[in-house]
């Protein structure tokens, strides 16, 4: 063999041993890398319930100006948000099933009672054509249209993560380098969910 044969043989030897480091890299990097791009997702979630949290308040006191003998609904609504920001499930704990059904419980309720106080608005045509209660009002849906996008992002990320830390390669990386990736909880849908809504005329 001569010198420069030998030479090529070696570089491309050397090629190859890099370019299996670098594949090798990419996967032993791929469970971090989809765990933190899940948490991301979820702390846009919390990030929208949270601005519909903020709404509330304001909501509230609107509709309380107009539509007193409506205190039951209200008070629901109110003592709905407090518990709702009361149940935290941080990055950290998406993992335990338990804290996640309790925090998608509250923030259930709290989209049932704000159902509800939205019913409730149509008895009230003063209050429908105030220029707060209708700009809250569509600051709100605007909100529950983000919640809906963000859960969705949320959950994608989460397939994507559960499924490389379940199957092969991702699944002996994880248990080698990462023992303590768990899988991480996603959104159900709520019970009342395949029920379709009662339509009076």
């Amino acid at each position: 063999m001569t010198a420069s044969l030998l030479g090529r043989l070696r570089l491309l030897v050397l090629a190859l041993g890099l370019a299996t480091t670098l594949s090798a890299c990419d996967a032993v990097n791929r469970v971090p890398t989809l765990e933190e791009a899940a948490k991301s997702r979820w702390g846009e979630v919390q990030n929208q319930y949270q601005r519909r949290a903020d709404l509330i308040p304001n909501l509230v006191e609107t509709v309380k100006g107009y539509a007193q003998q409506e205190k039951d609904v209200l008070v629901q609504v109110t003592e709905a948000r407090a518990k709702a920001t009361s149940v935290k499930v941080d990055a950290s704990t998406v993992s335990d099933p338990q804290k996640f059904r309790e925090f998608q419980d509250a923030q259930n309720q709290l989209s049932g009672a704000l159902g509800r106080l939205l019913v409730t608005v149509e008895r009230y045509p003063d209050l429908k054509s105030n220029a707060n209660f209708l700009a809250l009002q569509s600051q709100l849906e605007g909100t529950e249209n983000r919640i809906a996008v963000a859960r969705r992002d949320y959950i994608q990320a989460v397939q994507a993560y559960n499924t490389e830390i379940r199957t092969i390669p991702g699944r002996w990386i994880a248990s080698t380098l990462y023992p303590d990736a768990k899988p991480m909880e996603a959104f159900t849908a709520t019970p009342d969910a395949a029920r379709p809504p009662n339509v009076k005329f």
